[in-house]
């Protein structure tokens, strides 16, 4: 057999690639319902956007570390580069200004900033001395690189995306081992400034959905409307669903983004507590393995990257989760693998793609940057 098939693609991490393959074709079967039993406009366009994905990632796997380590400062700035133009050029969507119109692609280079926040946040620590860690100045440069990212992704205004390049950044800090005492005073500061960001920072729609969060029966036909119409579909679905193509909550239109940020209730409908169960062990599938790749991993390069791109994945499908279930204001991210989306598709898989690039450099036995 080994004959037969090329050793790179044999060396590969099937079961990943397994189960990635069935959350996105349950994800596309989600959609297929939510379309009212057609493939588009969201099914078909999932999948292939997968298919296209995967092949990347697979390609990105057989890239060593080195190569990820010598494209990260330029990616890096050509990525913010972007988000400059974004605000010159930028089209609008939903009052939003976040795509730049490539011509065979609308990007959203938001999407790209956030595994490129952790590749240099991971290079910076990597080549610090490790007596120099502890180091309150140390803290200076990674602030600096996060700071500039996250003040153009507020200014589109995207507060989720935001958010999710800020908590990539500081997780690969916390795990290059910066003191705990930081954090505790980062939250304090925080603390006192949040009202002013409140009430200075934020978008007045942003405002409402943060008070909706906090009290979504006080508005349940205005700001209040996702949230209460996520929970009456996910309620509503008990414990088996009511069945596959029986969704009234979608179908009827009272669910907003049914397929792409309110996806899970869109499924929870149908598929119940066990779609449910089955989409949460799958996402605790794919976090023991990321983590995994993280523990094995012989270079502290390939460690911080590692974890740092697991949390990016598992804060994309906790902050979704809670969001649908009220437990955390409405910012806008998607499902990984399950939601209707190319941008944050193709930011899923660059995440799983360089994850398989340091599992295989681990299993080669031999990095460029131990």
């Amino acid at each position: 057999m080994n004959s037969i098939i090329p050793a790179p693609i044999a060396a590969l991490n099937w079961r990943i690639i397994g189960l990635l393959t069935a959350m996105a074709s349950f994800g596309a079967i989600v959609l297929y319902s939510a379309a009212s039993g057609s493939f588009f406009p969201w099914a078909a366009p999932h999948m292939i956007r997968f298919g296209v994905f995967l092949t990347a990632a697979i390609i990105a796997a057989h890239l060593p570390l080195e190569f990820w380590k010598k494209i990260t400062i330029p990616a890096y700035f050509i990525i913010l580069i972007l988000l400059f133009m974004v605000e010159l050029v930028g089209a609008v969507r939903g009052g939003s200004e976040r795509w730049i119109n490539l011509g065979f692609i609308n990007l959203q280079p938001s999407e790209l900033m956030k595994p490129a926040i952790v590749l240099i946040v991971a290079f910076y620590f990597d080549r610090l001395p490790s007596s120099r860690v502890r180091d309150w100045d140390a803290m200076a440069v990674p602030l600096v690189i996060m700071a500039l990212p996250v003040g153009l992704v507020m200014l589109q205004p995207d507060l989720g995306t935001s958010l999710a390049v800020l908590f990539g950044g500081v997780v690969v800090m916390f795990l290059a081992g910066t003191p705990m005492r930081y954090y505790i005073g980062a939250a304090a500061a925080a603390a006192v400034f949040i009202p002013f960001a409140f009430t200075f920072l934020l978008h007045s729609y942003q405002q409402k959905r943060i008070l909706t969060f906090l009290d979504p029966e006080s508005d349940p036909l205005g700001t209040g409307y996702h949230i209460t119409q996520s929970k009456i579909a996910i309620g509503s679905g008990g414990i088996t669903g009511k069945g596959f193509l029986d969704g009234t909550q979608s179908h009827l239109d009272y669910l907003p983004e049914a397929q792409t940020d309110f996806v899970f209730a869109t499924m929870a409908e149908e598929w119940g507590m066990f779609g449910g169960f089955a989409i949460l062990a799958g996402y605790a599938l794919l976090f023991k393995w990321g983590l995994g790749v993280a523990a094995n991993s012989p270079s502290r390069y390939g460690r911080l990257v590692a974890s740092g791109l697991t949390c990016t994945i598992f804060f994309y499908a906790a902050v979704n989760l809670m969001m649908v279930m009220g437990f955390a204001p409405v910012v806008g991210i998607p499902l990984p693998l399950i939601s209707h989306g190319g941008s944050s598709m193709m930011t899923i898989m660059g995440c799983v793609g360089i994850l398989l690039a340091v599992e295989r450099d681990a299993k080669r036995g031999r990095s460029s940057f131990g």
